[in-house]
């Protein structure tokens, strides 16, 4: 059974960082793709960055030039760094994962880790 467990979540100041973390255990296949989401009440989960196992990555527009998104795929693990965070961007953090399995494109999410920007 897939699990994926975060960590790094917590509060900072606008302008300050985090560096949130994922691993992945339980799987006998590679994750053809690894990212992060985030969801705030009342909507939808909406992209933040994702990375694919041959190392293409894509950013929401709101986020270039400020996150790095990184993964180790031995590890099966995937890393976010957020620097210049906006109070706008305080939301629960998602790891997401999917890969090929029995003939089946599955899916898994981790809990959230709750991200809060503010002063």
């Amino acid at each position: 059974q897939v699990q994926l467990a975060e960590s790094g979540g917590g509060l900072v100041q606008p302008g300050g960082s985090l560096r949130l973390s994922c691993t992945a255990s339980g799987s006998s296949f590679a994750f053809v793709g690894m990212g992060w989401y985030r969801q705030t009440p009342g909507e939808e989960r909406k992209l933040v960055a994702r990375q694919s196992l041959s190392d293409q990555i894509q950013y929401s527009d709101s986020v270039k030039g400020r996150f790095t998104i990184s993964r180790n795929n031995l590890k099966y693990t995937v890393s976010l760094q957020m620097d210049s965070l906006k109070e706008e961007e305080t939301a629960v953090y998602y790891c997401r994962a999917g890969q090929y399995k029995g003939g089946h494109f599955a899916e898994y999410w981790g809990q959230g880790t709750q991200v809060t920007v503010s002063s």
